[in-house]
């Protein structure tokens, strides 16, 4: 007799047995749902209710109050220098970080693991380590700081050593991004367009930049909202000078520290929102495109 072909082996695929396997997908769908929300309180904690509490302090002399704080001179500035930083930093890294993602890629040379842990030194090192860094290096009494004083060239305390702290802030987001594209991509269309007569150039321009166009836009999406945010680095190299070296986020912590809260709750504002935008924005485009496809 074959098992489960008596009485016995009937009664286990009967109302019993099946009883005993219903309790199981019951407690699946209520894990899920745990899951779930504790995935929404933890980002509703971490992001929702951060950005509630700026829109709450920013409009709370209403809506003139943020007009008068965001349409004034030393804010006005702040966000010109904030936006032509940040606009260095995306196109210095969209040029060299798919200069480096592909080199580590396609690659292989003597030291390559040393330079991908340095590439993500960023992630580790406080920003304000990296401003004292670059004060060390290019301050008047640092390793560089009597060649530039020489040629009467100012990096610390001044725009380029803001731009250089920026750089280094943001220099993993692109290559990142970029490294696993160039992975999963592969060499045989590369080598197809070779084999057709393509030079290197025509084949990485009509050939591999199309396949990394949506890990580009991540990455040059991320670099510009990190530099956008940059605080710590920048405040150490800049000094935040009024009007000269302050960006906005030191705008927000010298407006919060003369008791300008509305002030420092609107560029805040503006500053999150930007950011929330971008990315949001680029995952929905990309979204829409695919449907398209």
């Amino acid at each position: 007799m074959k098992r489960g072909s008596g009485p016995a082996g009937r009664a286990s695929n009967g109302p019993a047995g099946r009883a005993s396997n219903g309790p199981a997908p019951q407690r699946s769908v209520w894990v899920r749902r745990l899951l779930i929300a504790i995935v929404m309180g933890y980002i509703a904690v971490l992001i929702l209710a951060p950005l509630a509490g700026l829109v709450v302090g920013a409009f709370a002399d209403g809506i003139s109050g943020i007009f008068r704080a965001l349409t004034q001179p030393d804010v006005l500035a702040a966000f010109r220098l904030t936006l032509f930083i940040s606009l260095i930093t995306v196109v210095v890294h969209g040029v060299g970080g798919t200069m480096v993602a592909w080199v580590m890629v396609r690659q292989q040379f003597r030291g390559k693991a040393i330079i991908n842990g340095l590439i993500d030194m960023p992630f580790a090192v406080s920003p304000v380590v990296v401003g004292y860094m670059l004060l060390l290096l290019f301050g008047r009494n640092g390793v560089l700081g009597p060649v530039l004083n020489a040629r009467n060239i100012k990096v610390v305390f001044a725009v380029p050593g803001m731009i250089l702290a920026t750089l280094f802030v943001t220099l993993p987001f692109m290559i990142r991004e970029l490294i696993p594209v160039l992975e999963a991509f592969g060499i045989q269309q590369e080598q197809a367009a070779a084999t057709l007569g393509a030079s290197g150039w025509q084949t990485f321009r009509r050939v591999t930049l199309p396949a990394l166009r949506w890990g580009m836009i991540y990455g040059l999406t991320l670099t510009l909202a990190r530099a956008l945010g940059e605080f710590g680095a920048v405040l150490v190299v800049g000094g935040g000078v009024k009007g000269r070296t302050e960006t906005a986020t030191l705008y927000i912590f010298r407006a919060l520290d003369e008791r300008q809260y509305v002030g420092a709750f609107s560029v805040a504002l503006v500053l999150g929102m930007f950011s929330l935008l971008l990315v949001v924005g680029a995952d929905l485009w990309r979204q829409r495109e695919e449907k398209k496809a």
